[in-house]
C-alpha cells in the first residue's frame, strides 16, 4: 500500500479559534472540512511543505520557528495509508483568504464536531479540544 505524507495545521487566532477550510468540488472528500496543509513533496521537510502550502492555499507566510509540532494522524484509505504530522501555529504574516476556492471557517475548538471531517482527521478534535 502507498504511503502518503500530508503535513497540517492548526492556525490558532488571538480568540482561540481554529481554521478550517472546506474541500471545494473536484477534489477527493469534497465538501468535508480539514485543517490546512497538503502533500510533502521530495525533499522537503513537513515544515516546509507546511509554509508553501500556507502560501499557496492561503496567501500567508509563516516560519518554522512559529510551528509547534502538536500530534499526529496514521489512517488506512482504500489505496493510501495517510501519515501526517499536526502542528500548531498562533503567528503568520498576513489574513488567510482563501487562494484555491475553498471556503473557510474560524470554529471554536468545542465546535469542531459539527464540521464532517475527512475520517484522518477525527481523532484530532479531542487532541486540540484538549490541548486549546
Amino acid at each position: 500500500m502507498k504511503l502518503v505524507l500530508v503535513s497540517a495545521v492548526a492556525l490558532i487566532d488571538a480568540d482561540g479559534r481554529v481554521l478550517l477550510a472546506q474541500r471545494p468540488e473536484g477534489k477527493s472528500m469534497a465538501g468535508l472540512w480539514e485543517f490546512p496543509g497538503g502533500k510533502v513533496e521530495p525533499g522537503e521537510t513537513p515544515e516546509q511543505a507546511l509554509i508553501r502550502e500556507l502560501q499557496e492555499e492561503l496567501g500567508i507566510d509563516t516560519w518554522e520557528s512559529c510551528l509547534a509540532p502538536l500530534t499526529f494522524a496514521s489512517h488506512g484509505y482504500d489505496d493510501f495509508h495517510l501519515m501526517m504530522p499536526v502542528f500548531a501555529c498562533r503567528k503568520w504574516q498576513g489574513t488567510p483568504q482563501s487562494q484555491e476556492g475553498q471556503t473557510l471557517k474560524w470554529v471554536r475548538p468545542a465546535e469542531l464536531r459539527d464540521y464532517p471531517m475527512p475520517p484522518a482527521d477525527i481523532p484530532l478534535i479531542p487532541v486540540l479540544r484538549d490541548w486549546l
